[in-house]
């Protein structure tokens, strides 16, 4: 390369640090593949031979700096030209490039949280009878606009949510039900980018994270399965028993699934082997419904709630367009 103080700078030089290679910008801020790309605009090639003018170094050097911001990476000081001055050779342009690769997953912000969905996400009517054994199961799918578009999101530090709540009233369970899901509180699904941790608005997320949730006895959290590591047979990320005698048999268990490369389905199971208590029934009530759209649980029914909170745009454009949110409970 001649890309050194005192010499030109030429078109192979330009088109390495751009390109769509391991070591050019568009791998992360273009398009990309797999894990990497935020579906931005390209970075445009220099012809070979062609002068590499002030607009185009701009134009690298702006997104270089938007790439930094984005995943709150620590660039060097630089300033982009303009037209009319002298280029200069501007230091550390790969030594940037590769720090935002490295970091691509991280996120400085996150978009609105998004609640609309489809369907029913609340088990309104009661469930089980007597001392039986029973099990409602909450089906929640996120399809994305296309497999490029499911990229972005999760590149570009999307979230996927999901909440558990329950509070009606009536039978002998219903308060260690409604303790239960309370017990939860939020399972985050997160790309796992890079196949490590991501630092998303401040908050680290390592693949499937719980947050907010205390109690109760843990049997599965999946910290190291993100959406990449998702296949399409069901993985459990989350289980959660009641660690209250005698209703250790009851849990709340969240599988995941690529259905397909645009398609997120999450199955949630509310399952109870019965009440060995003397005297005590394992049926729970229905109760009030939380509707669309909605963030939080407003109903008093048993119900699993699927969010998202998407990219921010305060560094990027929406490439990821609005993905739905499809719910049915049985």
């Amino acid at each position: 390369m001649t890309y050194v103080l005192g010499g030109l700078i030429e078109a192979t030089d330009y088109n390495t640090f751009a390109g769509n290679t391991t070591a050019g910008l568009n791998r992360v801020w273009s398009t990309g593949s797999g894990d990497a790309g935020w579906g931005q605009t390209d970075i445009a090639a220099v012809s070979t031979g062609g002068t590499v003018t002030a607009t185009q170094w701009a134009t690298l050097v702006n997104s270089l700096g938007s790439s930094g911001s984005q995943t709150n990476t620590t660039l060097t000081s630089r300033t982009a030209p303009v037209t009319g001055n002298t280029i200069s050779v501007l230091a550390n342009i790969s030594t940037d490039t590769t720090s935002v690769t490295t970091n691509r997953g991280n996120a400085a912000a996150s978009g609105t949280e998004y609640g609309v969905f489809s369907g029913t996400t609340s088990k309104t009517t009661a469930t089980g009878s007597g001392q039986a054994a029973w099990t409602i199961t909450f089906t929640h799918t996120i399809t994305f606009p296309s497999a490029d578009q499911a990229r972005y999101f999760w590149n570009a530090g999307g979230i996927v949510r999901l909440k558990y709540g329950k509070s009606s009233t009536g039978t002998d369970t219903d308060p260690d039900w409604n303790t239960l899901a309370g017990w939860c509180g939020s399972i985050n699904l997160t790309g796992r980018v890079n196949s490590a941790s991501q630092t998303i608005a401040g908050q680290a997320y390592t693949g499937t994270t719980r947050l907010s949730g205390t109690g109760g006895t843990q049997t599965t959290l999946a910290t190291t399965t993100g959406w990449y590591q998702l296949t399409t047979s069901p993985a459990t990320i989350f289980q959660l028993n009641n660690s209250t005698a005698p209703y250790s048999g009851e849990f709340i268990r969240t599988t995941a699934t690529a259905t397909s490369s645009t398609v997120l389905t999450l199955v949630t199971t509310w399952v109870s082997d019965g009440s060995s208590g003397a005297g005590t029934t394992a049926n729970i009530s229905g109760g009030t419904a939380t509707t669309s759209p909605s963030t939080t649980i407003t109903g008093t029914a048993p119900t699993t709630l699927v969010t998202y909170l998407p990219p921010s745009t305060s560094f990027l454009t929406n490439s990821w367009g609005t993905p739905s949110i499809a719910a049915s409970v049985a």
